[in-house]
């Protein structure tokens, strides 16, 4: 059978202290430099079918072929992060796959039960959506689409991790 979702590219953490968790991977795990993105601003999001404002900073590291997301909540607007059980310690909270089109995959993966927990766009047209799969032992994916903005970002940063010396291990956008 072929796999529906893959390959993961992403290992998404939610954690209570960004900063902190950012000097753990850099300076005890090696992994860097991190691009930080605060609180960023959506054009759509949807949280079981209802908007909500979910104030998130992100940082993204490589490490090798996977990509290490940090992920910020800072208010208590109803959302994946909000509601994630390990919140107040952080977790891993979800595995990345891209796809062409979040669209065609959530047509594709309604008729299975799996539905878009959250989902929308950033302000830059990044559309992602997180799936309904963290019922069962193994955790929620998301799919995230390819396109300009998230190709190009993500792109930038693998470049800057090959080779990285430690130098700048946080780096704001």
């Amino acid at each position: 059978m072929t796999p529906r979702f893959g390959p993961v590219m992403q290992l998404g953490f939610v954690v209570p202290d960004l900063d902190r968790a950012m000097e753990h991977w850099t300076g005890n795990v090696g992994v860097g430099p991190f691009y930080v993105m605060s609180h960023i601003k959506f054009a759509e999001a949807l949280y079981r079918g209802q908007p909500t404002d979910a104030d998130i900073s992100v940082a993204v590291a490589q490490w090798g072929e996977v990509q290490v997301e940090l992920i910020q909540q800072f208010n208590d607007s109803p959302s994946i992060y909000s509601h994630f059980p390990y919140r107040a310690q952080g977790g891993l909270q979800h595995v990345g796959v891209m796809t062409r089109s979040v669209q065609e995959d959530l047509d594709k993966l309604r008729p299975l039960g799996i539905e878009p927990v959250q989902l929308g766009s950033t302000a830059n047209g990044i559309r992602f959506a997180y799936l309904s799969t963290d019922q069962h032992p193994g955790g929620m994916i998301e799919l995230i689409e390819h396109g300009p903005a998230i190709d190009g970002f993500f792109a930038m940063v693998r470049e800057a991790a090959q080779g990285w010396d430690g130098a700048k291990p946080v780096r704001r956008l």
